[in-house]
């Protein structure tokens, strides 16, 4: 009998570049019936677009496992950090109470 051993599971490895990561405050999901299209992006105050800083494209699959994880690791949060909470809902916001003379 040979010893069998087990594969190693893949490495992951950043580059410098990737390894900064972007800060993202904003998402836009489009699907298709074989991709899951999530493009991240800034919003900025006074500013009247959203630059997208990633699009990250995935199977549905790979989505259902995204969301499973997400799940998972946010219940985890919460256990050590206690409810994230929802920021109070915000009204339309009038230009004129904000403009500088």
């Amino acid at each position: 009998m040979s010893d069998q051993q087990q594969p190693k599971p893949p490495k992951m490895t950043l580059s410098p570049e990737i390894s900064l990561g972007h800060y993202s405050n904003f998402v836009s999901i489009a699907h298709n019936y074989s991709e899951v299209v999530l493009d991240f992006g800034r919003t900025l105050p006074g500013r009247p677009d959203i630059p997208v800083v990633a699009r990250v494209i995935m199977t549905p699959f790979q989505a259902k496992q995204l969301l499973k994880a997400l799940t998972h690791n946010l219940q985890m949060y919460e256990r050590s950090f206690g409810p994230i909470q929802e920021p109070p809902a915000q009204g339309p916001v009038d230009p004129s109470a904000h403009s500088a003379n």
